[in-house]
This record gives structure tokens, sequence and C-alpha cells, in this order.
């Protein structure tokens, strides 16, 4: 590391510390993401309710702002980020978008290293911000080149799936669990039964279950997880060095166990077929009059399971889940038809079941 004099040091910090006040003021002009209730008579009638937080409203449009804020700050305060430094990830898309974003409020570079088949929806998303996308075959490539370009430019390597559970605060401090819990404060079942949510790093899981069980919450969480993740698999067995085929909804799942996956925290988990993803994904984008993203979708199909066993068993009380990001981002994929057919089939059996679960 080379030598450097204390006025070099203190410009360093004078950075550093203008950094995280820009950071932060960006965070005070932002209002909080809004608590949708899902209007499903049939379950209110039984004394179950639905809830959606709305993270499609954040300024980068996704539930990742919220993470690469984290980042940005973890790494700031840790000293790893300084003036000039290339900020590089390995994402597919989303959690790239948004760090993206602030690395241009800090001036500073920002490369995303993603599998080839990103939605150009995306892609677009991190150009616009100034940043540079480097596509790789395999997502398997992503961490290895991300570093090495880290390495080569002399910056540094965020790594949301290393660092996304610590990053955050779990305590409280306006994270995604204190802001859910809050308001929900006066509704009919102010504390959730559950709390539904996919794991992609596997941070806003550890953040919520971490909360739920420093406030001493009798919420359970569930992580729904699509097809193809390997998290299921190492829920059971706790078998670290386990991998999988990864999953086909974006942004959800993975090929590998990821250190931000805190399995303790994890009450239960919900394998989610693909079909199943896309036709809650649809259903719930009719129900709402507004596109969501497919990771939503798996997290309906998660909560319809939980609402139908409580159901079943006479119990009361509420689910609480994420809309990830707005339905946009897919038009050309997830969204379109005939791309549908292609990759999953027919998906029309899978939404009828939906649909009457609504219903």
């Amino acid at each position: 590391m080379p030598h450097t004099t204390p006025l070099e040091h203190l410009s360093a910090r004078d950075w550093s510390s203008r950094a995280v006040a820009r950071i932060e003021a960006d965070y005070l002009r932002s209002a909080d993401t809004h608590l949708i209730p899902l209007p499903l008579p049939v379950l209110a009638r039984h004394g179950i309710d639905l809830y959606l937080k709305d993270e499609s409203t954040h300024p980068t449009g996704s539930l990742k702002h919220r993470l690469a804020r984290s980042l940005f700050l973890y790494a700031l305060c840790n000293g790893w980020v300084r003036e000039g430094s290339t900020i590089v990830e390995a994402s597919s898309g989303s959690t790239a978008v948004s760090e993206a974003y602030f690395a241009r409020l800090l001036g500073l570079p920002f490369v995303a290293v993603m599998a080839r088949a990103t939605s150009p929806e995306k892609i677009a998303q991190i150009t616009f911000y100034g940043g540079r996308c480097e596509l790789v075959d395999s997502t398997s490539e992503v961490y290895a080149r991300a570093q090495a370009i880290a390495n080569e430019t002399g910056g540094h390597y965020m790594d949301q799936f290393t660092f996304a559970e610590r990053a955050t605060d779990w305590r409280g401090n306006n994270n995604i669990a204190h802001s859910m819990f809050n308001q929900m404060a006066r509704e009919r079942h102010p504390v959730p039964r559950w709390v539904v949510v996919g794991a992609g790093t596997g941070g806003t899981s550890a953040t919520i279950g971490r909360f739920i069980r420093y406030q001493r919450h009798t919420t359970q969480l569930c992580v729904a997880d699509p097809a193809g993740s390997v998290f299921g698999a190492y829920h059971r067995s706790g078998d670290a060095d386990l991998t999988a085929a990864g999953s086909r909804i974006e942004g959800i799942g993975r090929p590998r166990v990821e250190a931000s996956f805190i399995r303790g925290v994890v009450d239960r988990m919900l394998e989610v077929e693909d079909v199943d993803s896309i036709a809650a994904m649809r259903e719930l984008s009719a129900l709402l009059g507004r596109k969501v993203g497919p990771s939503t979708g798996t997290n309906l199909i998660g909560m319809l399971v939980l609402a139908r066993e409580m159901r079943e068993r006479g119990e009361q009380g509420s689910i609480l889940s994420l809309l990830c990001d707005a339905g946009e981002r897919y038009l050309p994929s997830y969204h379109h038809g005939d791309w549908v057919q292609d990759a999953f089939g027919d998906c029309s059996a899978a939404q009828a079941r939906v649909r009457e679960s609504l219903q």
C-alpha cells in the first residue's frame, strides 16, 4: 500500500465524509415505499389479509435500491471506496442498476458483470446511469470476472453476495423490516403471521429474519425459492458446498450457496415452479392494474400456499411480502407471450389455478 501523508489522509477522509453526506441527503429526499393491501374478499372473510410492500417506487425502481445504498455506505465507512474508485459488481440487473445510480451520484465509474441473458431493459438502465456492462456466458463466471476487473482498475468489487447481510443495520434504523412492521401498526392483524420473501443474495431475508427475532415478534419467515435454486437444498442439509442449475426467475435463486444467505433465520422454504411464478405475475398484474416482475409472482405463490394452509386450520392473521420491481423491465421477456412460451411452455393451466386461488 503506498505511503500517505497526513494531509493526503485528511483529504481522503474529507472526500469520504462528503460522499456519505451526499448519499444520506439523497435518502432524505426519497419517500418510503407504499404498503398495498390485496383486495381478496374471500380470504378477508376468513380473517386472512395479504399485503405487498411496493419496492418498485424507489428512484431506481426496485428493492435493490435499499441494498445498493447500504453497500455504498458500508464500503465508504470501511475505507474501501475512495475518490476515483471504479465500482464493480456481479449482478443480474437490479442491484447493478441501483449501484450505477449511486456511483453516478458520487462521480465514480461503474462496471456491472452479468450473464448475457440479462434483460436488455436492465442493461439500458445501467447505461443510462453511466455504467458499463460486461457480459459473460455463464452466471458462474460473474464473480471471478468482477474481482478481476476490480484488481485491474484498482477499484472495489462490491460483492453483494457476501456483504448484503452485513451492510444493513438489521436492528432498525429505517431498514425494510422496520418500515414494514411500522406500516402494519394500524391494520387488523398488525403483527404478521408470515413474511414471505425471495432470496438472491439473501440480504433481505437475513435483515427481516434478524429483525423479527430482535423485536421478539411471533412472525415466521418464509423464503419462496424458484425451481433450480440451491437455497432450498441448503436450508434442509446445511451443506454450503451444494450447487444447482440456477434459477430462471431473474433476480432470485442462485446456483451456489451465497455467504449472505443466513439459513438459521428462515423458518420455512417453499419451492415454486417457474410456470407458477409466471402465472402469478400475470394474475397479480391484472389484479393491481399494472405490471409486476416475475420474482413478485414467486412471492405471491408463497403467500397463497400459506394462506390456504391457514384457512384449512381455521387460523386468522396477515401475510406480508414484497412487490420487488415493476414489470415494465420485462416487457420483451416475462411479459411477452411468445418469449414465455419458448422459455417455459404453456402457463395457462397454472394461471387458471392462481386465478381460482385469488378469487
